[in-house]
């Protein structure tokens, strides 16, 4: 039996954005999370916005596992997202082949950072357009020119309570980064 190759994804965004449930929808395996309570004090430092009804947050990261074939395995990472861990970014993004950045369009001034950290760090990514409640709020083009994403980065409608939903946005970052890897091998 041989070993299957392993493929690393990160998947980042704002505070609340859901990339928690993203990554617990996908995994075969029960997720890693280090989800903390919110306290008090971590209210005067974060930024909740309208996220107030979260008791919860992710202090490291978030892990999950998916069984593509025995021959390919895929490693799902969850960023936290408050700019106070982001300091945790470098090490969760070593070695992914790409990034899923999950947008709430009701908060998309919390998803600047990680488009703003994908961009500089060449990570390929994908936005994901996180649809709550089945309810797309802003067209993926209004999306895109609002956080100034170029046109060669995919924008995808996704629910991240919807394990199929999840699977596809994976598959377009999975593309997507083959595209990239291709285009910088010829190049």
């Amino acid at each position: 039996m041989s070993t299957p190759i392993p493929v690393k994804i990160v998947v980042a965004g704002g505070f609340a954005v859901g990339k928690t449930t993203f990554v617990t929808s996908i995994s075969d395996i029960e997720p890693l999370t280090t989800e903390a309570a919110m306290t008090k004090v971590s209210e005067e430092v974060d930024h909740l916005g309208d996220a107030t009804s979260k008791k919860g947050t992710t202090v490291a990261m978030d892990f999950g596992r998916v069984a593509l074939s025995p021959e390919l395995v895929l490693y799902v990472f969850g960023t936290p997202g408050q700019d106070r861990f982001h300091f945790m970014w470098d090490e969760l993004v070593r070695g992914a082949i790409g990034a899923v950045v999950l947008v709430d369009t009701n908060r998309l001034d919390d998803c600047f950072p990680a488009v703003d950290y994908m961009e500089h760090t060449n990570v390929p990514f994908i936005v994901a357009i996180n649809a709550f409640d089945g309810i797309l709020r802003h067209h993926p083009d209004d999306v895109r020119e609002a956080l100034d994403v170029p046109h060669h980065v995919p924008i995808v409608v996704t629910d991240a309570r919807n394990r199929a939903a999840v699977r596809d946005s994976m598959v377009s970052l999975v593309r997507h980064a083959m595209t990239v890897a291709a285009t910088a091998a010829v190049g």
